[in-house]
């Protein structure tokens, strides 16, 4: 009567140990543990390099295999971020695990949501918040160029965003890498304000759509600007809250008044 507890306490002993593998692995800063992270990063820009391919690859035979593999290489991860994290059930609040699992039900359904498969660049704005792409850089001594690395990160994800929903909504005609082109060409003259007259969307969505387009590009880039040139935060998280940015030359953590000790540049 007593082996199917024995037998429940060691499944639950497997999983913790597995649970405690994957959380060394995921944000532990031993050499397995980067090597393991940065072939994860490499692993989500194949994938992000996939989804912007999508429009010039989806008529192949072979593109249901990719996306459905994929879709497994997604859900294995979340799945792994999920038993890693020691809280489950923030992990699942926070915005980037609502764009993963979004992700990946556009992957399963890719016949059904076609229409919205463009959003799946969203990933590289989700891989943006991971915290081993940004311990490389600061491994690199890079720590200082994070901020602009988003504001790089968050004008090409709306790029290639803009350019997927042109594409699907204006140039479907013309399926194909042109078709693709003419939308990024768009797309990229539309937000830098220039060249237009040679290829403008039609009736009154395209025009709403050139106006969204330029008003949001043209605030990351003067937000990319500002990055570049005047940096007005650093990151230094508080050991109290785990707040990360900070003005630079703050004596205590705004979000939680804890007394902080950020380096000065150089240190």
């Amino acid at each position: 009567m007593k082996a199917p507890e024995r037998d429940g306490v060691q499944d639950f002993s497997a999983l913790t140990r597995l649970r405690g593998t994957l959380r060394k692995l995921y944000h532990g800063r031993t050499p397995a543990a980067f090597r393991f992270q940065l072939a994860a990063v490499i692993i989500d820009l194949a994938i992000i390099a996939f989804f912007i391919a999508t429009p010039v690859i989806q008529d192949s035979s072979s593109f249901l295999w990719l996306d459905y593999s994929v879709a497994a290489l997604v859900a294995a991860d979340m799945i792994a971020r999920l038993l890693a994290s020691n809280d489950m059930l923030r992990l699942m609040k926070q915005p980037t695990s609502w764009v993963d699992a979004f992700i990946l039900l556009t992957l399963l359904m890719p016949t059904t949501l076609a229409n919205l498969g463009f959003l799946r660049i969203l990933r590289l704005w989700s891989l943006s918040r991971s915290g081993a792409l940004w311990r490389f850089f600061e491994m690199r001594g890079l720590k200082k160029w994070r901020e602009a690395s988003h504001a790089v990160i968050n004008l090409l994800t709306f790029l290639f965003v803009v350019t997927g929903f042109v594409y699907t909504f204006f140039f479907r005609t013309g399926a194909g890498l042109e078709g693709y082109v003419d939308a990024l060409y768009f797309t990229v003259a539309t937000v830098t304000t220039t060249g237009f007259g040679d290829i403008v969307l039609p009736g009154i969505a395209g025009k709403l759509t050139a106006i969204v387009t330029m008003i949001i590009g043209i605030s990351l880039f003067v937000r990319l600007a500002q990055a570049l040139f005047h940096p007005n935060k650093v990151f230094f998280p508080c050991p109290q809250c785990g707040l990360q940015r900070h003005e630079a030359d703050a004596v205590h953590c705004k979000a939680c008044g804890h007394l902080l000790n950020i380096p000065d540049e150089g240190d």
